[in-house]
């Protein structure tokens, strides 16, 4: 099969689009032919270097987390898939035509969702669910705050606490705010607006996406036993504001959740929006754009 192969750590530059041997399905696994596989900032992350402390890489390497597919085989112990089923899911290894799973972590793909664009939801679907789930642990008619809510992660955020029945405020950037309305948020708050930020209340809960200054200014916004909640680790803050109980949140799948989240893009509830689609053999010059931020979704197609 065609893969893309990361030799060494560095630049966009480094991803290799090269022949490698098929993979094949363990036992309680399925072997799924790619139809496309997105780009997630952990990708880049992985291909630089600069998670090599908590994730090292064994190189040369294939990096790609998500992908929707078709089982191409089954595996031993493998019940609920069979050889034509459209799935989606995420894992490792996924830049590449083919790609091994285990069943657990699979969904089977909508009948109304593209197989394409089923692509771009797995991860940050199941990122953003959690950080509210299993980071805020957010109740119906508190209030929470996710910042970088136009993002995939933020956006299913947004909607994972609305469906909780809490009050959310999406947190953007102020030239963002326009195109924020379209979220269905409760409030939508200019997170690089002093003034706005400064008549900001203390608040139940931050499910934080953006890091940085901007987490350690709405760490102060939390209450009193209130949780802020982050995928991108603590902020450089925390230990000044001891009350506040501070959740780092790393996803894992879920294959019910990522199917319920699936249907609800589908019914038009909320949405990923995907920016473009481009060959799995540029995969470096689509890395290169998704770093520079401001788009939607780039899924590579296998």
């Amino acid at each position: 099969m065609k893969a893309i192969v990361l030799h060494e750590y560095g630049g966009p530059g480094n991803l290799k689009y090269e022949s490698v041997p098929d993979p094949v399905a363990g036992m309680g696994e399925v072997l799924i032919r790619v139809a496309a596989t997105s780009v997630n900032p952990i990708d880049y992350k992985l291909r630089s270097g600069d998670a090599r402390s908590y994730y090292p890489l064994e190189l040369p390497a294939i990096i790609g987390v998500d992908f929707s597919g078709i089982v191409r085989e089954v595996g031993e112990k493998v019940s609920g898939f069979k050889v034509g089923d459209k799935v989606m899911g995420f894992g490792s290894k996924a830049y590449a035509e083919l790609v091994t799973a285990k069943a657990t972590d699979l969904a089977l793909v909508p009948e109304k969702l593209d197989l394409i664009h089923a692509a771009a939801l797995p991860l940050v679907t199941a990122t953003g669910e959690q950080l509210i789930t299993r980071g805020t642990k957010i109740q119906s008619g508190q209030t929470v705050l996710v910042s970088g809510a136009l993002g995939g992660v933020g956006r299913s955020a947004v909607w994972t606490a609305k469906k909780a029945g809490a009050i959310v405020i999406a947190g953007v950037r102020k030239s963002q705010l326009k195109q924020a309305e379209t979220l269905g948020a409760n409030q939508v708050l200019a997170l690089d607006d002093s003034a706005a930020m400064g008549k900001l209340g203390f608040i139940d809960a931050v499910a934080d996406t953006v890091a940085g200054k901007t987490a350690e200014a709405l760490l102060a916004k939390v209450k009193q036993g209130g949780v802020f909640a982050s995928v991108l680790g603590t902020p450089a803050n925390a230990k000044m504001h001891p009350t506040v109980k501070v959740e780092e949140v790393y996803a894992v799948p879920d294959a019910k959740t990522l199917r319920t989240l699936a249907e609800d893009q589908v019914a038009g509830r909320f949405v990923i929006p995907v920016d473009r689609m481009v060959p799995l053999a540029d995969a470096g010059e689509a890395q290169a754009a998704a770093a520079k931020g401001g788009i939607g979704k780039i899924l590579l197609l296998a």
